[in-house]
């Protein structure tokens, strides 16, 4: 429990520092297993944290009281169901942080949305529901989608992950489930290579150690969940690695008379590294050598803008970029032989290498099996490519996180896919760059998204 220990003596003056803005809002999801309270868990803490107006908290009254569930869940749909069908995203904020939430659906057949909504997290609060377990034996069993999800979010380059232990209010002896849950998920994360900020044990529905501490239950004494989530940190740009921009929208303003630079102005958001006045660039796929003239921020000022940055960039020269395009750091020359007068001159080091065969790890979402052969596009930044499954190399068994020989992905199953593009893309690691490692498969026929794919 180092981990939590860490997190509340680092507990300080945050809103002192300047960091209650909207730079440093914590966007986190919450996600497990069906009716594990993740909607309750997220309505206690917009009430307790005084976020939610009287005449809403009226709105969700049955019976006498209050529905903490309902403040989440707004389809018609979902209310009559009494289940999570798609992402809600709330609001709310401490004297300490700004927070947007996510309430992902528990449900297996909805898990293409925990996945958009992993996907653009700092951090995922994963909630195990301590009735639905084997809680008075050390060696229990996980629920099966609170290792998918937790899993997804691993797999998402989510930077922190946390365990809520929810309903230990409703079992015999607290203290002792919450030892054998605390057991189970630490030997999970383990085997998965799975970092955990924080374990909390927590009633949704009593409001124990969410926002307000509940001292000495279960033998807990670290911070509360609310705690916990205003000290973690922001997912990090990846503003170490060479500049990467996809071109999202092409601005012309081609009536203006200075000839001295470019006079279009091309609109994305950062990928990778940092774009400022002098940087040398090439164009992919053409190939084109320039240099930043002009960097705009997305209020048109200009600004030097780093990763994860809206920006529009102006080059020294008139070149052809269209949407779909990348604007990548020039390649770096490679130097000749010294004792070689005579030698071809050898070939420049591209910054972000292009390549047609990607090994990956696909989330199949798609209601027909992913098998071998079959051809989806691609969406790779904001370029549109053919790509077809020349293999499916295994599957991950989520029970025993083995890799298991498969010759298709089911719907919501995760495994290793071997993918030939019909054009060559500036792919890299996932686990180098979020951006330039990610795609989505959607099915030609129906338009549908059908995967979310990691290279590896």
């Amino acid at each position: 429990m180092t981990a939590i220990n860490s997190i509340a003596t680092g507990a300080n003056n945050t809103s002192a520092t300047g960091q209650n803005d909207h730079i440093s809002a914590l966007k986190f999801i919450t996600c497990g297993s069906v009716d594990d309270g993740k909607s309750t868990l997220i309505g206690r803490l917009l009430v307790d944290s005084k976020a939610v107006l009287q005449d809403h908290l009226a709105g969700v009254q049955r019976q006498g009281e209050t529905d903490l569930a309902l403040l989440t869940d707004g389809l018609s749909a979902e209310r009559e169901q009494g289940i999570t069908i798609d992402v809600a995203y709330r609001y709310f904020a401490t004297e300490e942080r700004k927070f947007i939430i996510g309430d992902a659906p528990g449900h297996e057949q909805y898990t293409r949305n925990m996945v958009t909504a992993a996907s653009s997290a700092d951090a995922a609060v994963v909630l195990v529901d301590a009735t639905k377990l084997d809680w008075k034996n050390p060696g229990l069993a996980l629920l099966p989608q609170t290792r998918r999800h937790s899993l997804l979010a691993h797999l998402l380059r989510v930077h922190s992950l946390v365990f809520a232990v929810n309903k230990l209010d409703a079992v015999e002896d607290p203290a002792l489930a919450w030892k054998h849950i605390q057991g189970a998920l630490q030997a999970f994360a383990q085997a998965a290579g799975i970092t955990v900020r924080a374990m909390v044990p927590v009633s949704a529905l009593k409001g124990w150690n969410v926002v307000d501490a509940h001292a000495g239950w279960c033998g807990y004494d670290g911070p509360t969940l609310l705690q916990v989530l205003e000290e973690l940190p922001n997912t990090p740009a990846d503003t170490a690695l060479a500049p990467a921009f996809p071109v999202q929208w092409v601005e012309k303003f081609s009536s203006s008379s200075d000839t001295s630079q470019g006079r279009r102005v091309f609109w994305g958001r950062v990928a990778a590294g940092s774009f400022a006045p002098g940087t040398a660039v090439q164009i992919f796929p053409s190939g084109q050598l320039a240099t930043v003239a002009q960097v705009l921020d997305h209020a048109r000022r200009p600004k030097d803008v780093p990763a994860g940055t809206s920006a529009g960039i102006i080059l020294d020269r008139e070149v052809d970029v269209s949407r779909g395009d990348w604007i990548l750091a020039a390649p770096t020359p490679a130097a000749a032989p010294a004792d070689d007068d005579f030698g071809d001159t050898p070939a420049a080091t591209p910054a972000w290498p292009a390549s047609r065969e990607l090994r990956t790890t696909v989330a199949w979402m798609d209601d027909e099996p992913l098998v071998a052969g079959r051809v989806y596009w691609a969406l790779h930044g904001h370029r549109w490519v053919k790509a077809k499954v020349k293999a499916v190399v295994h599957k991950l068994n989520i029970n025993t996180l083995a890799e298991e020989a498969a010759t298709q992905l089911d719907p919501n199953a995760i495994g290793h896919v071997d993918l030939l593009l019909q054009e060559a893309i500036p792919a890299a690691a996932f686990s180098q760059a979020r951006v330039l490692g990610s795609l989505i498969l959607v099915d030609t026929a129906s338009h549908k998204t059908a995967g979310a794919v990691l290279v590896n």
